[in-house]
């Protein structure tokens, strides 16, 4: 199943924020930061990429349901759904 491009533009968006959080994580753990501190940021990266991982299967129902798609049925569906769980 192809996803339009231009409805995933926010989710690129936190996938690029998620990314810029990751690199802070890496910098901070290279610099002997809090742990705390650290954690905080690495769970704001992991519910960013969660959110944007809902966000693709969001769109992917809605192509396979509103928009008739037949290429994923839904099993095919359930397993994307379970995978981020």
């Amino acid at each position: 199943m192809q996803l339009d491009a231009t409805e995933l533009t926010p989710v690129v968006n936190r996938l690029k924020r998620a990314q810029g959080q990751l690199a802070a994580v890496t910098r901070m753990l290279e610099e002997g930061r809090d742990c705390k501190d650290i954690v905080t940021q690495l769970a704001a990266v992991s519910k960013a990429l969660d959110r944007a991982g809902f966000a693709i299967i969001a769109s992917g129902l809605e192509q396979c349901i509103v928009r008739k798609d037949a290429s994923m049925d839904t099993k095919d569906l359930e397993k994307l759904f379970l995978s981020l769980a």
